[in-house]
C-alpha cells in the first residue's frame, strides 16, 4: 500500500454496526485506532503472563470504585476504540451495559511485536483523549515504560504526545496517579 492508496476511515459508530452484523467475530483480533482497523498482537505465553501480572497488581491497588478491564474496548473518541491489555475505568462493569467506558484512569499495554505501535500511535491517541497515565510493559527490554502529561504536538501521529516518559526496571517502584498511596514494585509487573 502506498500513501496514494485510497483507504476508508471508520468511525466507532460504523465499527459497532459491523460488529453487530457479525462481520467480525471473536477470532478477528482487531481494534479501531484513529479510524483504521488494526490487527492486534498475538498472545504468546510471555504476553499472557504480563497481562496477568498487571491484572493481579491492579486488583491490589484500585478500590471497588474502579473497574479493571482486560482486553475490553474503551471508547476514546469518535474514531478510536482500542482494546488495551488492561484498563482501569471509573465505576463498576455494571455501569456500562450498553456502551463502553469513554474514560480511563490508567491504560496498560503489554508489548512485544506491537511495541512501536503502542509507543507511537496508541500513545498519541491516549494523550489526545487526555489520559493522564499510560504504561507499556515492554517485553523486549523487560522494562516498564510510564507516560504522563499529555500535550498537543503537531508532529505526533494524532497531534498529541506525552511530555513525560520514564523507563523503570525491576528494582524500581511505580505509583499510579489514580492511587497515589499505592506503590507497586516493577518486578511485580514485568515478567
Amino acid at each position: 500500500m502506498t500513501e496514494t492508496t485510497p483507504t476508508k476511515r471508520w468511525t466507532r459508530l460504523e465499527y459497532g454496526r459491523l460488529i453487530e452484523k457479525g462481520v467480525f467475530g471473536p477470532e478477528d483480533r482487531i481494534e479501531l485506532l484513529g479510524g483504521a482497523l488494526v490487527v492486534r498482537e498475538p498472545q504468546g505465553g510471555l504476553h499472557a503472563m504480563g497481562i496477568r501480572l498487571v491484572e493481579e497488581a491492579r486488583r491490589g491497588v484500585f478500590a471497588s470504585a474502579r473497574d479493571g478491564r482486560g482486553q475490553l474496548p474503551v471508547a476514546l473518541d469518535h474514531d478510536s476504540e482500542p482494546e488495551p491489555d488492561v484498563s482501569v475505568v471509573p465505576g463498576s462493569f455494571r455501569d456500562y451495559p450498553r456502551s463502553h467506558p469513554a474514560r480511563a484512569v490508567l491504560i496498560v499495554e503489554v508489548a512485544e511485536s506491537s511495541l512501536s505501535l503502542d509507543r507511537s500511535a496508541k500513545g498519541s491517541l491516549h494523550a489526545r483523549a487526555g489520559l493522564a497515565e499510560y504504561r507499556i510493559v515492554n517485553l523486549v527490554d523487560h522494562v516498564l515504560e510510564v507516560y504522563r502529561d499529555p500535550a498537543a504536538d503537531i508532529g505526533a501521529p494524532y497531534g498529541w504526545r506525552y511530555t513525560a516518559a520514564v523507563t523503570l526496571r525491576g528494582g524500581d517502584v511505580v505509583t499510579p496517579l489514580a492511587a497515589p498511596h499505592s506503590p507497586i514494585p516493577v518486578v511485580d509487573l514485568v515478567p
